[in-house]
């Protein structure tokens, strides 16, 4: 079971997003957006492939994204659920 914590260290690390730490990603705070984390579409695909690695998980493409993409918590437990 991964942890939030783990887990933006992961999408910081893969995502390169230097300006922040862990600490500064709330669990709940949108991922895309202005009034967010401020990911765009080309951060979408690298973190599903980061995702992906990182995990042995395959992001079904029919996903609701908007909502497993909402925040770290809902990533999280996406992972957690369909992690092998």
């Amino acid at each position: 079971m991964i942890r939030s914590k783990d887990f933006k260290q992961m999408m910081i690390k893969h995502l390169k997003l230097e300006d922040i730490t862990e600490n500064e990603i709330e669990d709940d705070m949108a991922l895309f957006g202005d009034e967010g984390l401020g990911l765009d579409s080309v951060d979408s695909i690298e973190l599903v492939l980061a995702i992906e690695k990182e995990y042995d998980i395959v992001v079904d493409a029919t996903a609701q994204y908007d909502t497993i993409f909402k925040n770290v918590n809902s990533l999280v437990t996406y992972i957690n659920d369909n992690k092998k």
